[in-house]
């Protein structure tokens, strides 16, 4: 029955935004400690910190030097877990705080931009025990939530089904959501739990310039509460409350908020409302849903009538993230929108058509003003690099050069394996572009421009070039082409 009714509100959702005209692009970006516009786009890493005793990803420094040269990515979103944090009812776990730290350290020495995300999937762990949990396997459904904060009053956990999302549908499951949401009545302080949790990470890392966002839930799911209901109501006045707590220690940063992920990573509207940050200045709120087209999820690929339905799913997906957007405008006079972040899509690559599936959300996302971060930086199927390391078809399809950040307002940009174009209207400072120096090489790009815009720096270690403008023009342009002799 469940399934059935998700299916019809699906449709229902798809063809209402099928009646609608397209939405315009966004105009708002990520901005670092000197104002510069930022475009993010690199990968989730990595899924085994999910589930290892320590909390912490398997990725190594070496094999993130290995991504920025093969690909130009300038971030990550780095997974961290409330059963991390807080493995004990009140109790923080400052070493965890501290190896994230080390960690974060790592990829600003690399040049990355980190997004804090604090991960979950299907809430979190069902039956504690002293060995290490292997994910979606014999009891554990889930990750995220420690298990002393998990209450399934005895209900039933899981499917039995090959696809784990469908555990979310148990009673179990929902049970325990409801009771984190407030539904039962019962064990209102959870919520308190997860903001101190917050507010722990939010205190450690305020005044860290690598750090760039904190991204406050993966893939909320409302229990027996769905759609408008749970997104415009419990969900808007958790998030309102989890802002308002990490403004007391943290004025800065960025926070993203995400849709429950049931419907929204299909393509269907969210009704999540809009926040009020309590930060001096202008909000520093994102918007961060996820992609996941049905026809891939089930194994069709991206051929033939699956792709067509991709395709489609792909334009209402667009179009209802940027109404979403544009609701969460903090100036609220829908002439805006907040900056917007993939936060994660992917599928088995070795699908057919997968390449061209990635290439067309990579130019989506870029067309619409959104950075993005692909799911994941795993070895593997879904991954851009086997186990043994090699690159997969993901490296050639993510490696072009990127406008990292653009001192200024970024008009637009656009990027091929052999050229990158940018225009802008500077401001001062200087603007940062990455190339992937294992296709490119070592030796500095050229640039071409007629309107002022000239190299400064080139960083072959780290493939960075750096660009100032010189002159009274209002917008430059400026085209990055490669070097080869």
């Amino acid at each position: 029955m469940a399934a059935t009714v998700t299916v019809v509100a699906l449709a229902a959702a798809l063809a209402s935004a099928a009646m609608r005209g397209p939405e315009p692009a966004s105009t708002a970006y990520l901005t670092d400690a000197q104002g510069r516009t930022l475009v993010i786009r690199g990968f989730n890493t990595d899924g085994q910190a999910k589930v290892r005793p320590d909390g912490m990803p398997a990725t190594t420094p070496a094999q993130v030097a290995t991504e920025r040269r093969d690909m130009a990515t300038n971030a990550v979103r780095l997974l961290i877990s409330w059963r991390a944090i807080e493995p004990t009812p009140g109790d923080i776990d400052e070493a965890y705080l501290d190896r994230l730290a080390q960690r974060v350290e790592k990829y600003g020495e690399q040049g990355f931009h980190v997004l804090l995300d604090m991960h979950q999937d299907v809430y979190g762990y069902y039956r504690p025990t002293a060995q290490s949990p292997t994910f979606g396997s014999g009891p554990y459904q889930g990750n995220g939530a420690p298990a002393w904060a998990t209450y399934i009053d005895g209900l039933n956990t899981q499917t039995g089904l090959p696809m784990w999302e469908l555990s979310y549908l148990e009673p179990g499951t929902m049970r325990a959501w409801d009771h984190f949401w407030g539904t039962t009545g019962a064990h209102s302080e959870l919520q308190d739990h997860y903001l101190n949790a917050w507010v722990a990470v939010a205190q450690r890392f305020a005044g860290d310039p690598t750090v760039v966002a904190f991204d406050l839930m993966n893939e909320p799911y409302g229990g027996t509460r769905q759609g408008v209901e749970f997104e415009a109501g419990p969900l808007t006045d958790f998030y309102q409350r989890l802002l308002t707590g990490i403004r007391r220690v943290d004025r800065d940063h960025w926070v993203c908020v995400e849709p429950q992920a049931l419907g929204t990573n299909w393509g269907t509207p969210s009704g999540l409302g809009a926040l009020v940050d309590p930060r001096t200045g202008s909000a520093r709120i994102a918007y961060c849903p996820h992609l996941y087209p049905p026809p891939l999820e089930l194994g069709d690929g991206y051929s033939g009538r699956s792709r067509d339905q991709v395709d489609a799913t792909l334009r209402f997906w667009r179009d209802n993230v940027l109404r979403v957007a544009r609701r969460l405008d903090a100036r609220g006079d829908g002439t805006d929108t907040v900056p917007i972040i993939l936060g994660e899509f992917g599928l088995d690559t070795d699908q057919p058509g997968a390449a061209a599936f990635l290439s067309k959300v990579v130019a989506t996302a870029e067309d619409m003003g959104a950075g993005w971060l692909y799911w994941s930086r795993d070895p593997g199927a879904w991954g851009p690099y086997d186990d043994a390391g090699a690159p997969r078809n993901v490296v050639e399809v993510f490696a072009t050069p990127t406008p990292v950040a653009v001192a200024g307002t970024l008009l637009d940009w656009d990027a091929s394996s052999e050229q990158l174009t940018i225009r802008w209207r500077p401001a001062a400072g200087v603007t940062t572009v990455r190339v992937p120096t294992t296709s490119w090489g070592l030796l500095e790009p050229d640039v071409m421009s007629e309107t002022g815009v000239r190299a400064v720096r080139w960083d072959p270690r780290s493939g960075t070039l750096e660009l100032g403008t010189s002159g009274s023009a209002e917008v430059v342009e400026v085209r990055v082409t490669p070097r080869r002799s």
